[in-house]
């Protein structure tokens, strides 16, 4: 049974991937620069990602992904920009912080988690209970803690702007959780 990948070798397939969508070919130093690493590590990193048949890597030569690793390198690639986009666009943490954070997070997550997130991005967007207000009233709360006579003012508001979305929506397909409002 094979170990599993540590997180600094998810990190190089995700770099190497990232690469790769940018340049025609990648080289060590292009690497070595991304990770903010010498290039005898970045080599000694390739020579194990190439034992694991991840890489395709011959001193001197250029570096390419195997099927393998490019699918790994985009899984995630994917995870860091679904949690940098739901921590920069929902939890409103500035870039900086959200690409450490999610950097972090991608190696953390299962997929069923990550999942999980991709719906709840979709559905704050989509679905008529929520969208742009619901995310201003979330950040108002983050600021100012739980007010009874907010709640109260923004429930009415609620109330009246999803009666008339309600009135437009008629006759067109909703989601499941959408038509049980």
């Amino acid at each position: 049974m094979k170990k599993p990948l540590t997180y600094a070798m998810e990190d190089y397939l995700e770099a190497i991937f990232d690469l790769g969508q940018e340049k025609k070919v990648v080289r060590v130093k292009d690497i070595a620069k991304r990770m903010d690493v010498k290039m005898p590590t970045v080599t000694s990193m390739l020579k194990g990602l190439s034992q694991r048949g991840l890489v395709d890597y011959q001193k001197y030569e250029y570096v390419e992904l195997t099927p393998a690793g490019a699918k790994v390198g985009q899984e995630m690639r994917r995870r860091h920009e679904l949690l940098f986009r739901f921590l920069t666009k929902i939890l409103k943490v500035g870039s900086k912080k959200a690409d450490e954070e999610a950097c972090k997070m991608e190696h953390a997550l299962s997929p069923s988690t990550l999942d999980r997130f991709t719906d709840f991005m979709d559905f704050i967007h989509a679905c008529p209970r929520a969208g742009e207000n619901w995310l201003q009233h979330f950040e108002e709360y983050r600021r100012h803690g739980r007010r009874a006579d907010k709640c109260l003012e923004k429930t009415e508001v609620f109330s009246r702007e999803f009666s008339k979305r309600m009135d437009l929506l008629k006759g067109e397909d909703l989601c499941e959780g959408c038509k049980s409002v």
